[in-house]
């Protein structure tokens, strides 16, 4: 209810602005389904992007924490903003604001599939009033990863929510990934954060290596995840370089900050009218990062390849 009070408070600041005689260029609401450090940064670096490029802009910020039904009731009340551009933050969020919104621009991010959620009908021609960008992590290069840091492990677990569609998309892909690089894919799902403790319970004495996907239900719940791998020395890979910030062996990753300026971009050509979802393809980060917190490594007694090493870019001690 948090992201509803914070909408009427700018609507009532905007009718104050605009009797004023002094209404901003533009008005973007954002639909975001839960607070944590990856998609905060998406936000960060789509607002400060439109603001280098100069554009006017006010934000009808909203956030759900994690409640669908949340989620639900913004997209109503976006309605009612009739902003000139949504932004919607992550695959619950833009899901249910693409369902219930036709007649206004939707921009989303951090989207791992935006084909197999429904949200677009192709990445280059999307379709309807829907476009944005994809956060779709090298799966296949993470177990590569893997593979190469602990070259004699067999079983891999992974931690997923089953009820996101995104989550579920990348558990595929790990299967496949996993095969060609001789793992067991071992599956602790968890429908949502508070399930995440007998999740991760579950895997212990069962895995050499934990896989955690770009998923809403894990990120929230990465300090329960980080306090069981060090207490049972299991190493574990998020997808995301913030996770392995807060406790992981390493990841290949994309900056969700940068992330978020390229939707910027996108926003500012459709705000201006110089192009519309339909014939706006979903854009990605090509630039990946290594990642490596050789601090999380050492307190689980593991030593990270050299050549890992000598590749990262980012190494957090």
């Amino acid at each position: 209810m948090r992201g509803i009070k914070t909408g009427l408070l700018s609507i009532a600041l905007l009718l104050i602005i605009g009797q004023a005689g002094g209404a901003l260029a533009y008005v973007i609401s954002i639909n975001q389904f839960v607070e944590h450090t990856s998609l905060d940064e998406a936000v960060l670096g789509f607002k400060e992007q439109l603001a280098e490029m100069g554009l006017e802009v006010t934000y009808l910020e909203h956030n759900a924490q994690g409640s669908m039904s949340t989620v639900l009731q913004i997209a109503h009340q976006m309605k009612d903003e009739r902003p000139d551009l949504i932004l919607a933050v992550s695959t619950p969020s833009a899901q249910t604001t693409a369902q219930n919104i036709s007649d206004i621009p939707i921009l989303f991010t951090a989207v791992t599939d935006p084909v197999s959620a429904g949200l677009v009908k192709t990445m280059d021609k999307p379709g309807a009033n829907v476009t944005g960008t994809t956060d779709m992590n090298p799966i296949l290069e993470q177990v590569a990863l893997i593979r190469e840091i602990q070259p004699h492990a067999s079983k891999l677990g992974v931690i997923f929510n089953p009820g996101e569609t995104n989550s579920v998309v990348q558990v595929e892909i790990l299967r496949e990934a996993a095969k060609k690089h001789g793992f067991e894919i071992i599956e602790a799902p968890a429908p949502n954060p508070a399930a995440i403790l007998q999740a991760a319970q579950s895997l212990v004495g069962q895995v050499e290596a934990i896989f955690l996907p770009t998923d809403n239900s894990v990120i929230a719940g990465m300090d329960t995840i980080v306090n069981i791998a060090l207490d049972q020395r299991i190493p574990i890979y998020p997808s995301e370089n913030n996770s392995v910030r807060k406790g992981g062996v390493a990841t290949l990753s994309i900056n969700y900050y940068e992330l978020g300026r390229l939707t910027g971009r996108m926003a500012a050509r459709l705000l201006k009218g110089e192009a519309i979802p339909s014939e706006t393809p979903v854009e990605a980060l090509k630039k990946l990062a290594l990642v490596v917190n050789e601090r999380f490594a050492t307190a689980i007694s593991l030593v990270v390849a050299p050549s890992v090493m000598e590749r990262a870019q980012i190494v957090f001690k």
